[in-house]
C-alpha cells in the first residue's frame, strides 16, 4: 500500500510504527463510477482516501443537485459533519469514474487517535488542513467571479477540466452550463 503512505505522509508525516497502525486498518475497495456511497442524513462511519478517480462532493437542494467539492487521486474524502459530530451528513458523495479507495473506520482512528500521539497529532493536522481548504474555498466564490474561479480551477486542478462533466463543473462555479461554455469560449 504505497499509495496510502504517501497520502497519510502529505498531510503529516508519521513514525514508521504510527503509520504501521493507520495502514494496517486501511482496506482497500473499488467504487464503480455513478455510485452514491456517502449520503445525506446519514453518519458517516469511514473516512476515504482516494487511490483512483474523482469524486464530487454535493447538496441536493429541492431536485437541483450544488456540487461544491470535487475530489482525485492522493485526496482525502470525508463527511467533516460526521467526523467532528457524529451527526448526520448534510452531503452527497457521488463516484465520476470507476474509483479506487483506502477505507478506514472512524472508530479505529479514534481508539488511535487515543493511543498514539503520533496518530492524534496526524489527525488535529488532518482537520486544520481541510479548514483551510473549506475556508478558500469559501473566500474564492465570495470575492472571485465566475472566470476567476474557472481560470484558478484550470491552474490548480486541469485534471478536473479534462475528466469532468462540465454540467459539474458548471455547479461547482455556480453558473449555467450556457455561461460556463461562454466562459470557455473566451478564454480560448
Amino acid at each position: 500500500m504505497e499509495e496510502i503512505s504517501q497520502i497519510i505522509d502529505q498531510t503529516y508525516p508519521l513514525p514508521a510504527e504510527a503509520k504501521k497502525i493507520l495502514i494496517d486498518a486501511i482496506e482497500e475497495v473499488s467504487i464503480p463510477k455513478g455510485t452514491i456511497f456517502i449520503h445525506a442524513d446519514r453518519v458517516e462511519e469511514h473516512i476515504y482516501f482516494i487511490k483512483k478517480g474523482i469524486v464530487r462532493a454535493f447538496l441536493n437542494i429541492d431536485g437541483d443537485e450544488k456540487t461544491f467539492w470535487f475530489g482525485s487521486e492522493g485526496q482525502t474524502i470525508i463527511s467533516m459533519r460526521s467526523y467532528i459530530e457524529n451527526t448526520p451528513s448534510y452531503e452527497d458523495i457521488e463516484t465520476l469514474e470507476d474509483c479506487v479507495l483506502y477505507k478506514l473506520n472512524r472508530k479505529d482512528l479514534d481508539r488511535f487517535f487515543e493511543s498514539n500521539i503520533h496518530i492524534a497529532n496526524w489527525g488535529r493536522k488532518f482537520a486544520e488542513y481541510e479548514l483551510a481548504k473549506t475556508e478558500e474555498r469559501l473566500i474564492q466564490r465570495l470575492i472571485w467571479n465566475a472566470t476567476q474561479r474557472y481560470e484558478h480551477l484550470m491552474k490548480t486542478h486541469p485534471q478536473f477540466i479534462q475528466r469532468i462533466q462540465l454540467g459539474h463543473i458548471a455547479s461547482y462555479l455556480g453558473i449555467t452550463q450556457v455561461s460556463l461554455s461562454r466562459i470557455r469560449s473566451e478564454i480560448n
